[in-house]
């Protein structure tokens, strides 16, 4: 298959509405760029989007497709909304170093309209951003308290297999989120019983 190649670079867009949903395109936001107050469509495969080195200040992403495993730590947003669902992403300044990654960083962001599974929020301080609610939960600063999570018990596999592993996530994870249904699915229990164990815990958010 050939791929259209889009490039957005070297400039500042401000007040636009940028439709990235073609399939059959590769979707390169590049060094240099700034987007102010800008509305961006995304309906494409994380392997179709490539975000490196751009500002996104004050804008609201609508995901119309399930945006997984995306790396959004090469961008730097400030006061931008996200809408839809998104799994597997991270956000913010990424360590340890790689390239690109020195341009990352998140701060007044809102995903309350969002859902987050499996997303986590790196050298940030959660405090400025708004988490969705319930069935979404957000543990925050997860490994330092990976030793306090586990010494309660969670329901199904839970516990042995997302708990037991916090503290090898990356260094500068300052908060991760997950959408409780498939949380409990993946990992044979219920939300409902997630939630018993969750409301324990005055630093989960939900």
């Amino acid at each position: 298959m050939f791929f259209t190649k889009v490039f957005y670079e070297d400039k500042e867009i401000e007040n636009e509405r940028l439709e990235l949903t073609d399939k059959n395109s590769l979707y390169f936001l590049g060094s240099n760029l700034t987007l102010r107050n800008c509305a961006l469509v995304l309906k494409v495969p994380a392997s179709n989007l490539f975000i490196n080195g751009v500002r996104f200040i004050g804008c609201t992403f609508e995901v119309k497709q399930e945006l997984k495993n995306h790396d959004w730590s090469r961008a730097f947003l400030r006061g931008c909304r996200f809408k839809g669902r998104l799994s597997g992403c991270d956000f913010g300044h990424r360590l340890p170093q790689s390239s690109g990654r020195e341009n990352g960083g998140i701060e007044d962001c809102d995903f309350t309209e969002a859902r987050l599974d499996g997303c986590r929020f790196h050298g940030c301080d959660p405090r400025t951003l708004r988490f969705p609610d319930w069935p979404c939960f957000t543990i925050l600063d997860p490994i330092e308290r990976s030793r306090e999570l586990s010494s309660i018990q969670w329901p199904g596999r839970f516990g042995r297999i997302v708990v037991e592993d916090l503290h090898d996530q990356p260094p500068s994870t300052k908060a991760m989120t997950f959408f409780a249904p498939d949380q409990a699915k993946r990992y044979e229990t219920t939300a409902e019983a997630l939630k018993t164990v969750i409301e324990k815990f005055d630093f989960i958010v939900y």
